[in-house]
């Protein structure tokens, strides 16, 4: 009696295990795919959001120095600080957070009240205030307010620029 023959199991479309067609990933394998693709993404999002928080304050300080020297230039060429940022064509222009930059003209003030002071409560400024009320977009005039903290700051007339909290 001859001896009965296997079915080939590539003819009969079964793969190893008994699947039909293909060999797949297991749910355990799933999921250990996405655990590491979780803890990848979990380490990589700070220093993401690290990177772009440091982007957006490098290019506020860029701003800022460009509008301080153009109302440097202003202040040379006619006599006195610029009325506002429309005196020098930045009236439109806005910081990464989305806020207009906030100027002072210390000619258009009485007494020391709206300057921005430093923790001494001294101006911090000679003729007028430029800055950034940063990602908060809170500010009040003593830089060591909390408000203030996270302020871009042009001060001692543009010697320094950066985040309040620094100078």
């Amino acid at each position: 009696m001859p001896k009965p023959q296997r079915a080939n199991s590539i003819a009969t479309g079964l793969g190893r295990r008994g699947r039909r067609g293909f060999a797949g990933f297991t749910i355990l394998e799933l999921l250990i795919i996405v655990a590491i693709m979780a803890t990848i993404a979990a380490l990589a999002v700070p220093s993401l959001k690290s990177a772009v928080a440091s982007a957006q304050i490098a290019r506020t300080v860029a701003d800022i120095r460009t509008i301080g020297n153009e109302a440097l230039s202003f202040t040379l060429q006619y006599g006195a600080a610029p009325n506002t940022l429309a005196d020098i064509g930045y009236d439109q222009q806005v910081d990464p957070w989305g806020a207009p930059y906030q100027y002072l003209n210390f000619a258009n003030v009485n007494g020391k009240g709206k300057m921005r002071k430093d923790r001494f409560l001294v101006p911090i400024n000679t003729y007028f205030d430029l800055y950034s009320m940063g990602p908060d977009g809170q500010s009040t005039s003593p830089l060591t307010a909390k408000q203030s903290q996270d302020d871009i700051i042009w001060a001692n007339d543009g010697a320094y620029i950066g985040v309040a909290a620094n100078f």
